[in-house]
């Protein structure tokens, strides 16, 4: 009989110690496991959803409100720029090194039952030309993009299909301002249905940028002065409808340019250095705009606050861990005196003090490196659990297979663990006395 087995039947002899002492092994490696894996998938999704541009242009204020208004529809938007600064980038100054231009207007949101969706008002290059990740592009589920110069028709992300029950032909009103309390606006008609992308588009409902600016109070003065006189205000939009339709098929004007404003501008350039060149220019400029890249501005979030907060989720977990490891050291020790006898025969019969000692610290082994394997297992069903609850509420899915790199040291980590926690009863058992153990005046 090889030394594993004694200290697996060893275990096996106080059941329900040994089951108490793996389960409160189990729990604190689980709880590890699930730090790990909710923060991947927030490092993953922050990530990607910053993908598929290379700047964002809007009104001076805040970089970080400005990404998380524009990319993960978050939090209060900045004050609008002009139109005519849009412009600047389909046929104005900016032009020559923009590869794509994607307005943004904000403002209004949608709410179905419970649930509430930022409304983002914007034009069919959205889909047509960037790509949700940098990578692949974006596809409908069902239906199609919204036509251009169809004012009230809109698209709509897979999690607002899924929670909402909108479907295609369906028609819903807007409401005016971000709490879902003003308002409600004109119609809008579902066309499209988008195919989940993992990002904060699927939740999230893209109306028709010239049917916005129809809406009640979201159009300038006709007295109101642009800030920005461009050359590009001068000459119609190339590509711009000057004139729509409704859902019923009349025909509707579009707003005058000099009576717009839009939130903010999704810009890929032509290359990366036409990307930095264009950067340097507009925050140098004055004209009451910046241009943030967003992936820089994700990176500086997660390294200053998710960073930070992870550490201290780990360090609370790994003294669970500890915990657990202590029990293990407690349960095992106080089993000495009921072996003594057990290890006096062992002697007995040749057994060196090495070998004695080198069962009890088997025997530790196993039961951190069975309750981890168990913690591992929990972990992921826990996050499998928690899964339909944190999508329904935020449109993040947890993959109940997604591992993180660092679960590998777990079980090592672990064995390190055990054997530190074992060398105390372990030392007790190599110093039992034989003679004293078998006469029973231990």
């Amino acid at each position: 009989m090889n030394y594993l087995t004694i200290a697996w039947r060893n275990m096996t002899e106080r059941p329900l110690a040994s089951t108490l002492t793996g389960l409160s092994m189990a729990l604190g490696v689980a709880a590890v496991i699930v730090v790990l894996v909710i923060h991947r998938v927030a490092v993953d999704q922050f990530e990607q959803d910053a993908q598929g541009y290379h700047f964002i242009v809007g009104g001076t204020g805040g970089r970080t409100e400005l990404v998380l208004s524009t990319v993960y529809h978050l939090g209060k938007p900045l004050y609008p720029i002009s139109y005519n600064y849009y412009r600047k980038f389909t046929d104005g100054e900016y032009a020559p090194l923009t590869d794509a231009a994607v307005p943004y207007c904000l403002g209004d949101s949608l709410v179905v039952g419970e649930y509430k969706y930022r409304v983002v008002s914007t034009t069919p290059d959205l889909f047509d030309k960037l790509k949700y990740d940098g990578l692949h592009n974006y596809e409908f589920a069902e239906g199609e993009n919204f036509k251009r110069d169809h004012f009230f028709e809109a698209v709509i992300g897979s999690v607002v299909a899924k929670q909402g029950g909108l479907k295609l032909g369906d028609t819903f009103k807007p409401t005016h301002g971000l709490s879902g309390e003003g308002n409600k606006h004109d119609d809008f008609k579902v066309v499209g249905v988008l195919a989940p992308t993992g990002t904060a588009n699927d939740r999230a409902v893209f109306a028709n940028m010239e049917g916005f600016y129809l809406l009640e109070g979201h159009s300038l003065s006709s007295k109101a002065k642009t800030s920005d006189n461009t050359a590009a205000a001068t000459t119609p939009e190339p590509g711009a409808p000057t004139i729509g339709y409704d859902n019923e098929g009349n025909e509707v004007e579009p707003l005058p340019e000099d009576r717009r404003e839009v939130t903010s501008i999704l810009v890929r350039a032509k290359n990366p250095m036409a990307s930095r060149d264009m950067m340097v220019v507009i925050n140098k400029s004055g004209t009451g705009a910046q241009a943030v890249a967003p992936a820089e501005t994700v990176t500086q979030l997660l390294q200053n606050i998710i960073g930070p907060v992870r550490v201290v989720l780990l360090v609370l977990t790994a003294l669970i861990v500890l915990v657990a490891a202590i029990g293990i050291l407690v349960s095992i020790y106080n089993s000495m005196s009921e072996r003594a006898h057990d290890i006096a025969v062992m002697r007995a019969l040749g057994a060196s003090r090495m070998a004695v000692q080198t069962i009890v610290l088997l025997e530790a082994i196993l039961l951190a490196v069975l309750g981890g394997l168990a913690g591992i297992v929990l972990g992921h069903l826990m996050v499998g659990v928690a899964n339909p609850y944190v999508e329904r509420q935020t449109g993040v899915t947890l993959e109940m297979l997604a591992f993180d790199p660092v679960e590998i040291w777990v079980i090592p980590g672990l064995v390190l663990l055990a054997i530190v926690a074992g060398i105390l009863p372990a030392f007790t058992a190599y110093r039992t006395d034989v003679a004293k153990a078998l006469s029973g005046t231990r």
